[in-house]
């Protein structure tokens, strides 16, 4: 009860102060500031004497008799003022001083190198343009309450310059994917969030009701066969950095609202994609961040490329056995359990092994790594490999134990497509979309697809250790 009634009592005195510098010509809310340049392109372009005009929020002040030193913020970066009352006059200089930290200021002065060296703006005029009637965190020790910090990023951004560089890269590293991608001749495509069948993935969808058409509808849960409907129709080279949605769980690598890239390059294969991908990860870990090894969950990775390949049978057997396909559901079961890997009931041979894969082996593998050959029934949507039907030709990357990126070569054939979404609807054809299939029977070139969980590949880059740390506004649960 006592923080709650200091929070009160500061706000209460910076109302105070707020009305003390209305009376004196200077409104809490200003208008429109024309600025020089920003803070950074300051202190880059700097030049003694130079009269320039900057704004941005007071988050450092030192207050003295007759001369107050205060930290401008723009975002950008940070930049030292000087305020002397002689310069400013008496009043104007007594209305600085009730400023407060965290008030947002526009000034005018002249560029100044102090005695300790540090480029500073010496201020001639200057205005308040908001006035904060909340003080910020604590000066040395910022907003550190990871649960506040999701819940306050505007906060959060202020207190913590580290997570604001980091945002500042994801924009960066965005800009730079679409940067290569069109470079390559792919063009950036808009496909339905909202879709009468939630198909391209097996997840579950978030459910809504569109109420002009009296249907219900989903939020996508990937965006691939839409995309697929493109290569039909001859464009050749595709990509939409989109937002999926799948009504599931929260952990430290699963948002149900998270942003994926998906790629598709008509008369190519997963091949194709493995190129891609490789160079495209080398590009922007070269580009943005000027080097090829990252710390990201105790480890060190490194990007350069050739990556590792294993087959998904080799790699099972490597952890499993050489024997391991020689043994009955039976022994499977009891090594599941041995391992403590939950199996559901009716469970088969191969959907017991890959419930193994899933929680004890694919966690070890830290270098990028692609597996390669999984069985079919995993993955509906890819063609088949030429020596063998049962498995399909497709890739996952796994970097730092965690899926980053599946590739297929695309099932194009219309009949054998039909075959396999009849099978995963088990009876059910309103499953099936039957618009996308009627698509294939026109004919689709072969085709390479791909998939990048894009937040997962930040949290790499950045060395995060959770998924909220690079999604601006995380889903979190409702406060009690």
């Amino acid at each position: 009860m006592s923080e709650e009634l200091s929070a009160n009592e500061y706000r209460q005195q910076r109302i105070v102060n707020m009305e003390k510098l209305e009376e004196a010509g200077f409104p809490a809310f200003g208008k429109a500031f024309e600025r020089t340049a920003r803070l950074d392109e300051l202190h880059e372009g700097f030049e003694e004497g130079k009269v320039v005009k900057a704004c941005g929020r007071i988050v450092g002040m030192r207050k003295m008799g007759k001369m107050a030193f205060a930290h401008l913020n723009d975002g950008s970066a940070r930049f030292q003022l000087m305020v002397k009352k002689d310069i400013l006059g008496d009043e104007v200089f007594a209305a600085f001083k009730l400023l407060d930290l965290g008030d947002i200021i526009g000034i005018e002065g002249e560029m100044i190198i102090t005695q300790t060296g540090e480029q500073t703006i010496r201020i001639s005029n200057w205005m308040l343009l908001s006035k904060a009637l909340l003080p910020l965190p604590e000066k040395f020790h910022g907003l550190t309450d990871v649960e506040t910090r999701y819940r306050q990023r505007s906060l959060d951004l202020i207190s913590n310059p580290e997570v604001m560089d980091v945002f500042k890269k994801r924009t960066e590293v965005l800009r730079e994917i679409r940067r290569f991608l069109d470079g390559r001749g792919f063009y950036e495509v808009e496909t339905p969030m909202l879709q009468q069948i939630a198909g391209g993935a097996a997840a579950k969808p978030f459910k809504a009701h569109y109420n002009a058409l009296n249907v219900d509808v989903f939020m996508r849960i990937a965006p691939e066969l839409y995309l697929k409907r493109l290569i039909v129709g001859g464009m050749d080279r595709v990509y939409e950095m989109n937002r999926n949605f799948r009504n599931e769980g929260l952990d430290r690598t699963h948002n149900p609202e998270f942003t994926a890239l998906e790629i598709y390059q008509a008369y190519g294969d997963m091949r194709t994609m493995q190129e891609l991908i490789q160079s495209m990860f080398m590009h922007l870990a070269e580009t943005i961040f000027g080097k090829m090894e990252f710390e990201w969950m105790g480890n060190t990775i490194s990007l350069q490329a050739p990556w590792r390949e294993v087959a998904y049978y080799d790699l099972i057997k490597e952890h499993l056995g050489d024997d391991w396909f020689d043994k009955t559901l039976e022994e499977a079961v009891a090594k599941a359990e041995e391992l403590d890997v939950h199996v559901e009931q009716g469970m088969n041979f191969k959907e017991v092994t890959h419930e193994i894969y899933d929680k004890t082996i694919e966690g070890t593998l830290i270098q990028p790594t692609f597996i390669t050959r999984l069985p079919k029934e995993l993955v509906p949507l890819a063609n088949h490999c030429p020596d063998d039907p049962e498995l399909v030709d497709v890739f996952e990357l796994i970097i730092g134990g965690k899926e980053i990126a599946p590739a297929y070569s695309e099932l194009n054939n219309p009949l054998e497509q039909r075959a396999r979404f009849e099978e995963q609807a088990a009876g059910d054809g309103e499953k099936i979309d039957e618009d996308f299939l009627a698509a294939l029977e026109y004919g689709m070139p072969p085709t390479g697809g791909m998939g990048i969980g894009i937040d997962r590949l930040l949290m790499l880059l950045t060395g995060s250790d959770a998924i909220r740390d690079v999604i601006l506004f995380p889903q979190l649960k409702p406060r009690v």
